[in-house]
């Protein structure tokens, strides 16, 4: 069984470890668009294209379910996805973790690209599962992008910022983008003590495996690991090995626990090995 991942860069990471945790014997199919990328920079129509052509390559190649594991992906494109593949090919998006954020009932943060930032997805979502709660929305420019350059400065700099945005009386954090989860540490030591991460890849990944109606048992046989770039066979870009849960991918290797972002983080408690080497 293939389950297919589609963004434009790294974002796709943090999901596609946890399928690998859950599922080992998942062949995943990882869709990247170097020639596209960033997504968040771009028109609605332009991602909304580059979607559907990933959603083509990746059934043509046996995909039975396709997952969006990208906020501005899904906050732009997701309806027009699954109007073309659904009901034969199940489609999973990507939601900011808002509703569990918000059942701390302190203040939150959101973290996430300008496009979703601006989107009415999330603003519907925050009156939806927020209501009462105060949210701040912080858009975070270049901190996708900084994280698929794995460039260190760039990174630490866009943290800056955001947290610079970000009131001390969030007690919650929201990342409201797939690739934030990968510096989720850095992001951390940048917030007060007592802030609490909230991410979404292990939901989604386990969404996905509902709809598939498979099990999360380990098996002997580790499924295959295969990369698309714009439709052609390809590898993670060299930014990926900057990550632990990448390494582990493009090796097709065992996913350890502790090179995944939790579903909640607080310091101290998440794994040391997410920050960037």
């Amino acid at each position: 069984m293939t389950v297919a991942l589609i963004d434009s860069g790294l974002g796709l990471l943090p999901t596609a470890g946890w399928l690998r945790r859950l599922a080992p014997s998942l062949d995943l199919l990882l869709l990247l668009d170097p020639d596209g990328m960033p997504w968040g920079s771009k028109s609605a129509q332009f991602v909304t294209d580059r979607l559907l052509a990933g959603g083509e390559v990746a059934v043509e190649r046996g995909a039975q379910a396709l997952v969006v594991p990208c906020n501005t992906a899904t906050v732009t494109a997701i309806d027009t996805l699954r109007e073309r593949f659904e009901p034969d090919i199940p489609v999973i998006g990507t939601v900011p973790a808002v509703k569990p954020a918000a059942a701390a009932g302190v203040p939150i943060a959101v973290w996430a690209t300008v496009r979703t930032t601006q989107s009415d997805y999330q603003q519907r979502l925050i009156a939806e599962h927020a209501d009462g709660i105060e949210v701040f929305p912080v858009a975070c420019p270049g901190l996708a992008e900084a994280v698929d350059r794995g460039d260190g400065a760039a990174i630490a700099q866009a943290v800056a910022a955001a947290v610079e945005q970000t009131p001390r009386a969030c007690g919650s954090v929201v990342l409201g983008c797939t690739h934030y989860p990968l510096v989720a540490e850095q992001i951390l030591l940048g917030l007060p003590e007592a802030t609490t991460l909230y991410d979404s890849a292990e939901a989604v990944a386990r969404q996905a495996l509902r709809r598939l109606g498979t099990d999360h048992a380990p098996s002997a046989t580790p499924g295959r690991v295969d990369v698309v770039a714009n439709g052609r066979p390809g590898v993670l870009p060299p930014a990926a090995h900057r990550y632990p849960v990448g390494r582990a991918l493009a090796a097709a290797a065992p996913m350890p626990l502790e090179f995944l972002p939790p579903a909640v983080s607080v310091r101290g408690a998440t794994s040391g090995t997410l920050l960037l080497e």
